[in-house]
């Protein structure tokens, strides 16, 4: 499709919206009247951000106000049919023929289209969408398909798609037809809502990746803070309520980037009786209070909630030896992909060590409070279940990336067992990486307790920065580095998968803003509220300098350290002591010197050197090393067991498949009827067995050579049928085929896709060791294949293979043949 792009300077318009339309009577008017903006820029330049309210601030922000809006303007606009429009600006269009007109606005927005227009001489639609196609979602949302015709108010034409207006919007649409005359279409606009908040964190460093993450993680979080609640989700898809378990990681980067305690504080209420019928849901609800009460030292929040999180653990104890129904706990194919297997040994074993965490947080709480009794308690849960772990040394047998990274963070692995831990679980990069960005925060904060930080700079890398390569501006539900692999452009349509239409802007996968506060930036509570706190950098791969602010109860804690350059600051907030550990980064020795005066480290382990204890106010250091500054990268690439050099495809046997594919096996799907397949597998294959898929057999193929020639002898007929997903039902994006096929030697897969009423269908494979559910190749797209595509693995094990839908009306698989 050609395209004319017309470029131009971004605009944000950021002003009160009372009655931009002239519309012909009040109750027009009074549609179109909003709260505005009562945020003041600061002028100061973040470029790192994608917020274009990130320099803005409120005088005194506060838990119940209401939300606000402002009009964001498109940074380009391209048109299918460039003759018939000619721009001024991005936002003001005149239009002499019918095309279909694609705004991008820049970043993700919370908001809805509008536009104007004194007459309008064509049938026009208006869609929206996170990527750059427009959107669709599943059965339930109030609007599946994100494309329908603009409501009219006077002058002003506004897309309405669901009762609370926003969505996630990137990019908009004006689809217009039957145009009888030239006319004109002016001031394009997305009006877009915010919860009043202001950055009272922020992260600097000599990585502009890291830099862009901290704040993307921030910007996502944002976007999804409603009027009483944390939001998690943009998206109008069903689904759009407060998810206890998701709050979880969306209010640790609020702590950090924000400090908006008020509102954490309030969300924690509102998700107080509520776990999604999650159990680990309940168990981060816990984890949440503690992270709370930690950054704000409110301890009458945490003692009228201390009931409410006694039950909670109690019923966690409870379960322990008995492995009920998790119902979810990641989407990551290890851990049941989602809600399709979630009671699984990964899932149960991962819970068993995230109860342990919680009763041991929760018992130092209690401890720092004066609860002596409750400490006791749940000291003695972690204990006695831990113990039982020593007396089976098998008890790491099997784990996988999610519950060894849950015991971990429970402390409960053994210095003696973390070598072959690592060897197991931690050293193939690859299989670090979580579909679920959620899951991959508990991983990160594992590989920080293994010491492992260049490792988890990778994994960071890999999983964020991932995003931000694919264009990312907002954090996704779930995410694979080989997405990068088979785009065509940034911000294509995402793979849809167990978790249903994939969300591009999904607060769940922010923790890992915290962990850069925590970790690089190295700022930590020490004792709840601050009153005492560390600050102690790891800088590696790169990275030399650090520069950022936490907020806290008593004010902000700013950190500037530069080991290149061998200086650095550090804020304590009045009231509080702070406690400075410089990284050796390689060295053996360093001098310091602090406020003018030289100093002598009060410790010194393997990374850094610990100072005296610092009151409040602003503290200057310098300091040398004996060797010069190392920061050295981890150097370790991402092996796929079977790359994508390997796949094959073919588009001209078509339905001709005898002697060319199935030498050893075959399944034709629904040959005969619904769900009637043709067979015949090899003694070495125990089985084929399709799930969660829905049988098509289709109409008139007897002369199509599309179609599948028969398998019987001197029988020429041909026919073709198909498992499909169910779409557009809920999580129903994806079947999988299970290949139990145990061959001495290699051997092929061949897939046979048909998009028999050329509906546009575009669908992605992935595969997976059948046994412990690891990824063994890059996604592969399946593109184009209204004629027929072969796609061929060669494999030497037994895999599952998940067939995914991106566009069209479902996923579509005819056949698979062994070879």
């Amino acid at each position: 499709m050609s395209k004319n792009l017309i470029l131009f300077t971004k605009i944000l318009l950021l002003t009160p919206l009372f009655a931009l339309a002239n519309g012909p009577d009040g109750k027009d008017l009074k549609k179109l009247s909003y709260p505005s903006l009562k945020g003041i820029p600061t002028g100061e330049k973040v470029t790192c951000s994608p917020d274009p309210l990130v320099n803005y601030r409120w005088k005194s922000p506060d838990a119940d106000d209401d939300l606000e809006v402002y009009t964001q303007k498109p940074v380009s606009v391209t048109c299918d049919e460039p003759v018939n429009m000619k721009a001024k600006g991005n936002s003001d269009l005149t239009i002499t023929g019918a095309c279909n007109i694609m705004f991008d606005f820049g970043q993700v927005n919370a908001g809805w289209l509008e536009f104007e227009c004194d007459d309008m001489p064509a049938t026009v639609e208006c869609s929206i969408s996170e990527f750059n196609e427009p959107a669709v979602f599943n059965l339930g949302s109030e609007h599946p398909v994100k494309t329908a015709e603009p409501k009219q108010y006077g002058k002003t034409y506004r897309l309405e798609l669901n009762k609370q207006l926003y969505e996630g919007v990137r990019f908009a649409w004006i689809h217009l037809k039957d145009v009888s005359r030239k006319f004109r279409i002016r001031n394009v606009r997305l009006v877009c809502q915010t919860k009043p908040v202001n950055y009272e964190g922020s992260f600097n460093s000599n990585n502009d990746e890291l830099n862009r993450i901290w704040y993307t993680a921030a910007y996502t979080v944002r976007l999804n803070l409603l009027k009483d609640y944390f939001g998690a989700i943009l998206m109008e898809r069903s689904d759009r309520h407060s998810w206890t378990g998701d709050a979880h990681t969306s209010q640790a980067a609020a702590l950090v980037a924000f400090g908006n305690y008020d509102f954490v504080r309030k969300n924690i209420l509102y998700t107080a009786e509520q776990f999604n019928g999650i159990l680990s849901y309940s168990l981060y609800w816990v984890q949440s209070l503690l992270d709370y009460y930690q950054y704000t030292g409110d301890q009458s929040l945490l003692d009228s909630l201390c009931n409410n999180a006694c039950n909670k653990l109690d019923i966690a104890y409870q379960h322990y030896e008995h492995s009920p129904s998790v119902s979810f706990y990641g989407w990551d194919e290890r851990l049941g992909a989602g809600f399709e297997n979630p009671n699984c040994k990964e899932t149960h074993t991962a819970y068993k060590m995230l109860s342990i965490q919680t009763w041991k947080r929760f018992a130092k709480a209690m401890n720092d409070c004066g609860r002596q009794d409750l400490s006791r308690k749940y000291e003695t849960y972690a204990d006695e279940k831990q113990q039982q772990l020593q007396c089976s040394p098998d008890w790491q047998e099997g784990l996988d990336i999610f519950a060894a990274s849950d015991a971990v963070n429970a402390d409960v692995v053994s210095p003696e067992d973390v070598s072959s831990l690592w060897k197991n679980v931690y050293s193939d990069r690859l299989q670090r990486v979580s579909y679920s960005p959620f899951n991959q925060y508990f991983v990160i904060n594992a590989l920080a307790r293994l010491g492992r930080y260049g490792e988890a700079m990778n994994t960071i890398d890999d999983c964020w920065g991932g995003q931000l390569r694919y264009g990312a501006t907002t954090f996704f539900e779930v995410f694979r580095p080989s997405w990068n692999l088979c785009k065509l452009e940034d911000n294509d349509a995402p793979v849809n998968n167990q978790c249903g239409y994939t969300s591009f802007t999904h607060p769940w996968s922010a923790g890992v803003a915290k962990w850069l506060s925590e970790e690089i930036l190295g700022v930590k509570p020490e004792t709840p509220g601050f009153k005492t706190f560390t600050v102690c950098p790891h800088l590696t791969s790169g990275l030399t300098r650090i520069d950022g602010t936490v907020p806290t109860p008593h004010g902000k804690i700013r950190v500037y350290m530069d080991v290149k350059e061998g200086k650095g600051s550090l804020s304590v907030p009045a009231g509080t002591t702070g406690r400075l550990a410089i990284p050796l980064m390689g060295a053996g020795n360093i001098e310091i010197k602090m406020d003018g005066q030289t100093v002598q480290p009060e410790k010194k382990n393997a990374t850094h050197v610990y100072l005296p204890v610092l009151n409040d106010g602003l503290h200057t250091f310098s300091f040398s090393y004996d060797r010069p500054a190392e920061s050295p990268m981890v150097e370790e690439d991402i092996n796929y067991c079977y790359p994508a050099s390997t796949v094959k495809e073919d588009t001209l046997t078509q339905g001709n498949w005898k002697g060319v594919y199935g030498s050893k096996g075959y399944v034709l799907f629904s040959y005969d009827g619904e769900g009637a397949h043709r067979t015949k597998l090899p003694k070495q294959c125990q089985s084929i067995i399709c799930q969660r898929e829905e049988n098509s057999r289709y109409m008139n193929t007897a002369s199509d050579k599309r179609a599948l020639v028969s398998n019987l002898e001197n029988d020429e007929s041909r026919s073709l049928g198909a498992i499909t997903t169910f779409d557009p039902q809920v999580c129903r994006q994806t079947i999988t085929i299970d290949v139990d096929y145990r061959h001495d030697k290699p051997y092929k897969i061949s897939l046979y896709f048909v998009d028999w009423d050329n509906n546009g269908r575009r669908s992605a494979i992935e595969l997976f060791d059948l046994q412990n559910k690891r990824i063994l190749s890059p996604v592969h797209m399946v593109r184009n294949y209204e004629m027929g595509r072969y796609v061929t693995f060669e494999v030497n094990q037994p895999v599952r293979i998940r067939i995914c839908q991106v566009r069209g009306a479902n996923a579509a698989c005819s056949a698979l043949f062994l070879d």
